[in-house]
């Protein structure tokens, strides 16, 4: 993981003084997870959850409330600040600071929209397939969440069936059980050192 860090570390600034990385992926794939460990190794990076951003009138359609209360404020290199959602509450929170730290990372489903992508420096996509991340994340949220998903199921498949993410993603993310392996995506530029493999307890290779 240090070194995927290192690479985001070296890369131009894509918003203001910041480097915006995102991690997009089917829901259930791992996104939370695999960006808390990437922000632990780049030493406490920030991390905006897309679930905080979203609600449940609003699934996908938080493009606006994005660019309004994060995205412009962090290509001014002022900090942004965005209200929370409370998916169980049904109401937003107090505002919550994310600072223009040298680089941000954005997660969640949608995180490679089209309208988000002029502003990535890097596009990360989790590599797993819709129907078992989708499996993954009934089996985590249980049954109470069982009508929820249906919903959201179907508001997925529309999602990227009109912007679909993975075409663009500069890096795919395999998660093994020893770790990560990170792999050349379909925009990646052809190169001798594309294949990284990130490893629990280990140095990249």
């Amino acid at each position: 993981m240090h070194d995927l860090a290192a690479r985001l570390r070296g890369l131009p600034t894509s918003l203001g003084p910041v480097r915006l990385i995102g991690v997009d992926g089917h829901a259930g794939s791992g996104k939370s997870t695999f960006a808390g460990r990437l922000a632990a190794a780049l030493g406490g990076a920030p991390v905006l959850h897309l679930d905080d951003i979203a609600d449940h009138e609003r699934l996908f359609a938080w493009t606006d409330r994005l660019l309004t209360q994060v995205i412009r404020p962090l290509s001014r290199g002022e900090s942004a600040s965005y209200t929370p959602y409370d998916w169980r509450a049904r109401t937003f929170g107090p505002p919550r600071p994310l600072p223009p730290a040298p680089v941000v990372l954005i997660e969640g489903v949608g995180a490679g929209r089209r309208e988000l992508r002029p502003h990535l420096a890097r596009l990360l996509w989790m590599e797993l397939p819709r129907a078992e991340s989708w499996a993954r994340g009934r089996r985590r949220d249980g049954e109470e969440q069982r009508d929820f998903w249906d919903g959201w199921v179907a508001a997925e498949r529309a999602h990227f069936a009109a912007d679909p993410s993975r075409p663009h993603a500069d890096l795919l993310v395999v998660q093994k059980r020893e770790g990560y392996e990170v792999l050349p995506g379909p925009q990646s530029p052809p190169g001798p050192d594309q294949i990284v493999t990130d490893s629990e307890g280990s140095s990249p290779v």
